[in-house]
C-alpha cells in the first residue's frame, strides 16, 4: 500500500534537516506505535523494517522505548510453568 502525506513546505524543510530519509522515518515512527498499542506483534515490525532477526527488532523496539508487551498475569503464567516444570520427575534412560 503506499500513503501520501501533505504537509506544509516549511514543516517538511524541518523535518528534512534532521531525518535525511523521512519516509523511512514515517514508516518507523508508525511500526513504534502500532506496536505500543497492540495493534501489530514484534514480528510485524521486523517485516515493516525489512529487519533481519529478532535481536534486530528488540533492539530497535528497545531504543524506540517500546518495550516487550509483559504484564502481570504473564509473569504469574510464567512461574507456574517453571514450577510445573521443576517438579516434573525426569524420564529414566
Amino acid at each position: 500500500m503506499q500513503i501520501t502525506i501533505h504537509l506544509p513546505d516549511e514543516i517538511v524543510n524541518t523535518i528534512q534537516e534532521k531525518w535525511n530519509n523521512v519516509p523511512g522515518k514515517v514508516v518507523e515512527c508508525l511500526a513504534i506505535e502500532a506496536y505500543r498499542q497492540g495493534v501489530i506483534t514484534a514480528a510485524q515490525v521486523g517485516r515493516m523494517l525489512n529487519l533481519s532477526s529478532r535481536y534486530e527488532v528488540d533492539s530497535f523496539l528497545k531504543q524506540a522505548g517500546a518495550y516487550l508487551h509483559y504484564d502481570e498475569t504473564d509473569f504469574e503464567q510464567d512461574l507456574l510453568t517453571m514450577e510445573k516444570l521443576m517438579t516434573q520427575e525426569t524420564p529414566e534412560s
